[in-house]
């Protein structure tokens, strides 16, 4: 341990010296690294804005996010709605973010503090990288965030501040002809399991779950059979089902050409699916109305 004035006395290459021995002490755990500098350990609202008796604070959430395994990995999406009570008040919210190379967080719940999770998560991964000199393991990724969900639990608690992740990793250590996409869901607590063929999330996904499970079981094609255009097809159809009849949930906006957000985590990263492929897939995935 150093005090403040030890620092001011260092040189720059001393500086260095020492930045590179803290990293090897905390052993590549970027949380144990904050506390360190004083960071704070939970990720908190400010008391400003905790709800209090008598008063009415409404906070962001967004719903409804989905992820299918499919043929090459994991895809992975979310509408892009965000309500606070009855209020719509965005409809460009990015509810799939991407952590690092091989993996993707979708969230639903409290956006603030969702961000804010995802955040320390892509740091924490990069700083193990860095530090390490390789990758975090798959169970570290997923201890990672469980420790995340559950230092939020006070918050989830009061009814502002919970969320519920889906995490869409892909193990670079599966055979070259097997899939290495792996589905995780969460819940308040920060326990996590696993999902073969997909998961879903969020208040439209009550409408979607079932339909899922049919598909997985007695569809033409199995989730995990499809190639990408029918993977994409089978979720904008999904979210087009949830935003029937859930508000919180957006379909496709033609007025302004908005789109779900659409990624899809596979051997070679984590890519975003374009809106000229949305659009032309999206077209195919409507049914034919024509007399």
């Amino acid at each position: 341990m150093h005090d403040k004035g030890d620092f001011l006395n260092l040189s720059g290459a001393g500086h260095q010296e020492l930045a590179l021995q803290d990293a090897i002490n905390h052993k590549g755990d970027f949380l144990n690294l904050l506390k360190h500098a004083n960071y704070p350990s939970k990720i908190e609202v400010p008391p400003e804005t905790v709800v209090r008796h008598g008063v009415d604070v409404e906070i962001a959430h967004s719903t409804t996010v989905v992820a299918v395994l499919y043929r090459d990995g994991v895809m992975i999406a979310g509408d892009r709605r965000a309500t606070a009570g009855t209020s719509v008040i965005y409809d460009r919210a990015e509810k799939v973010l991407r952590i690092d190379r091989h993996s993707a967080l979708a969230i639903s719940g409290s956006p603030a503090i969702a961000y804010e999770i995802a955040r320390i998560l892509e740091h924490s991964f990069q700083y193990f990288r860095r530090s390490q000199l390789q990758e975090l393991s798959l169970e570290g990724k997923l201890r990672m965030l469980s420790r995340l969900i559950r230092e939020n639990l006070s918050m989830a608690l009061q009814g502002i501040g919970g969320v519920i992740p889906i995490f869409a990793l892909y193990d670079l250590n599966a055979a070259d002809n097997g899939n290495g996409g792996k589905i995780f869901f969460y819940d308040a607590l920060g326990a996590h399991f696993e999902n073969v063929d997909f998961a879903t999330t969020g208040s439209g996904s009550i409408w979607i779950r079932g339909v899922l499970r049919y598909l997985s079981r007695f569809g033409e094609t199995a989730l995990h059979e499809m190639d990408q255009r029918q993977a994409a097809m089978t979720i904008l159809r999904l979210l087009d089902i949830a935003s029937e009849y859930d508000a919180a949930t957006s379909g496709y906006n033609a007025k302004v050409k908005i789109f779900p957000t659409v990624k899809t985590v596979t051997r070679i990263g984590v890519n975003t699916v374009s809106d000229d492929d949305l659009a032309a897939w999206y077209a195919e995935a409507q049914p034919n109305t024509e007399e």
